[in-house]
């Protein structure tokens, strides 16, 4: 699997360590900065690594910043990406099994070394379940399309 990997100053050492777990696990990284600890603008960072998401030149996201708040703020906005904020093993679970999320967002900040690792290691094992869920995602791309959720037909 590729992924983009991206982080703000506040999320460099977490990025650091993320990137050694992909590593770890056979999985390629493209990193999109920061390059140090020195202050940026995360949104700068996150457009790249999600945006690069979206045309599909990675097949998931991971993105870092002191909370994770405005890393999934600034992915969100971009057309084909659900990005989620997990803080746990089950949200990162449920954000793939049932929503199929292509970017993770996450604290680097909050969130100690052991848990980062098995909140990574379970977003990036986690395949979607489809069914009942396939429906709520195509919603969710109806929604980014300007259309009512409720046009979209089971099957």
């Amino acid at each position: 699997m590729k992924v983009a990997i991206a982080s703000d100053h506040r999320g460099f050492a977490a990025k650091q360590q993320i990137k050694s777990i992909l590593t770890q696990l056979g999985h390629e990284y493209l990193d999109f900065g920061a390059t140090d600890s020195n202050p940026i603008d995360y949104p700068d960072t996150a457009y790249l690594a999600a945006t690069t998401v979206a045309k599909k030149q990675a097949d998931r996201g991971i993105l870092i910043c002191a909370t994770g708040l405005g890393m999934s703020i600034v992915a969100n906005k971009i057309k084909g990406i659900r990005a989620v904020l997990c803080h746990d093993e089950l949200s990162a679970q449920i954000s793939r099994d049932h929503n199929d999320a292509n970017v993770l967002c996450v604290s680097g900040d909050q969130i100690n070394e052991v848990l980062l690792r098995k909140i990574v290691e379970v977003w990036l094992n986690t395949d979607f379940a489809g069914g009942r869920h396939e429906r709520r995602v195509r919603k969710i791309t109806a929604i980014e399309e300007g259309k009512d959720p409720k046009e979209v037909k089971n099957g």
